[in-house]
């Protein structure tokens, strides 16, 4: 077993793992583009799902002209505390393959793929001192349309980026949620031969 960040493996992975998290208190320091660039290169070389590389990125740094439009997409619980992050960015997936004749095909596997990119990232991302807080609360259908994003496209999720602040910088109710989170035991997610947990 594996004890880093107040949490603890079952079996012994790599500290990398528990180290990262998803902290809602950010520093608001600048982001070199540079170190930008280098995680989303990291996420680009993800598995590629036959090399179709389903997933795109679209990203904006924190003071710059493209960052307010990417910024209202989100709800604002979320708005409370990435106004404090050095970059955000937004992870779509194609939801079609072409064919080798050039005919598109739907994709069963777009979200899982564009999934494999964003860990990829967040990785990445804690190897340079950075941390990725990953977000489901945004406004996908006004997605589409603000940042121009074709027909066949699906908006995943958006990522905040930034280097750790205090838990003190943020509000009373945020402050207390804080903490790198545990996990179900393993034998809740994991079975051997067939589905034998609980449907919930």
């Amino acid at each position: 077993m594996t004890k880093a960040n107040s949490r603890q493996s079952e079996h012994p992975v790599d500290p990398l793992f528990l180290e990262r998290w998803s902290p809602r208190a950010f520093t608001g320091e600048v982001m070199p583009v540079d170190d930008l660039l280098t995680i989303l290169d990291a996420a680009h070389w993800a598995p590629s799902a036959s090399n179709f590389q389903p997933w795109r990125f679209i990203y904006a740094h924190n003071g710059s002209d493209e960052w307010p439009v990417l910024f209202d997409l989100l709800m604002d619980g979320n708005k409370r505390w990435v106004e404090k992050a050095s970059a955000l960015l937004f992870v779509v997936s194609r939801s079609y393959n072409m064919s080798r004749e050039g005919e598109k095909k739907p994709s069963a596997t777009h979200s899982f793929d564009a999934g494999a990119a964003w860990f990829s990232m967040a990785m990445q991302a804690q190897l340079l001192g950075y941390h990725a807080h990953g977000m489901g609360g945004i406004y996908r259908d006004k997605a589409l349309e603000a940042l121009d994003i074709p027909e066949g496209y699906q908006v995943e999720a958006a990522v905040a980026l930034g280097k750790i602040a205090s838990k003190d910088t943020l509000p009373d109710d945020l402050k207390e949620r804080e903490v790198p989170s545990g996990r179900l035991p393993l034998a809740e997610v994991a079975f051997k031969g067939k589905f034998t947990g609980k449907a919930d």
